[in-house]
């Protein structure tokens, strides 16, 4: 079975938001092996600079690093990622996991994006959208459209 992590700054803070991921998590659970891995928010100023900024994209980035699962896929979400339909993510989703890969690691970054590290590390990056999610928002959609995937790929009902 798949294993599928995902890696994310910060804790989500509204029960509705907590609720929909229990929801997904628990549908997901016939799928794959599913990990959530929460990492602590740099603490900015209320008015950060620059070199603030910059170094919390570096902090949270060797934060998400260190807790990158060996032999795992790697795929960080960012504007600069590429956006997909749902069949096309989830023809993706298959090519990876039949590839002999162990897992595929998704990586949501904090409020200001994710450290270039992070972003080369991954072997594709995903756009959720060009609009602008709030990352907790986005850990819904993105675990909504993992469980899409499985569910395409194994011909369900739930897409239609």
């Amino acid at each position: 079975m798949l294993t599928v992590t995902l890696i994310c700054i910060g804790k989500l803070k509204e029960k509705y938001l907590r609720d929909a991921c229990a929801e997904y998590q628990k549908r997901l659970g016939g799928f794959c092996k599913l990990n959530i891995v929460e990492l602590g928010e740099y603490k900015l100023s209320d008015n950060p600079s620059e070199s603030e900024i910059k170094r919390c994209i570096e902090k949270e980035g060797a934060s998400i690093l260190a807790k990158l699962p060996k032999d795992s896929f790697v795929v960080p979400l960012c504007i600069e990622g590429k956006q997909y339909s749902s069949p096309a993510f989830a023809r993706e989703m298959e090519k990876i996991s039949l590839s002999g890969q162990s897992g595929i690691t998704f990586v949501i970054g904090g409020s200001y994006g994710l450290s270039d590290e992070v972003k080369t590390i991954g072997k594709i990056k995903l756009s959720m959208s060009e609009m602008t999610f709030p990352h907790q928002l986005a850990r819904v959609m993105l675990l909504e459209q993992v469980y899409r995937c499985f569910q395409i790929n194994s011909n369900g009902k739930y897409h239609k």
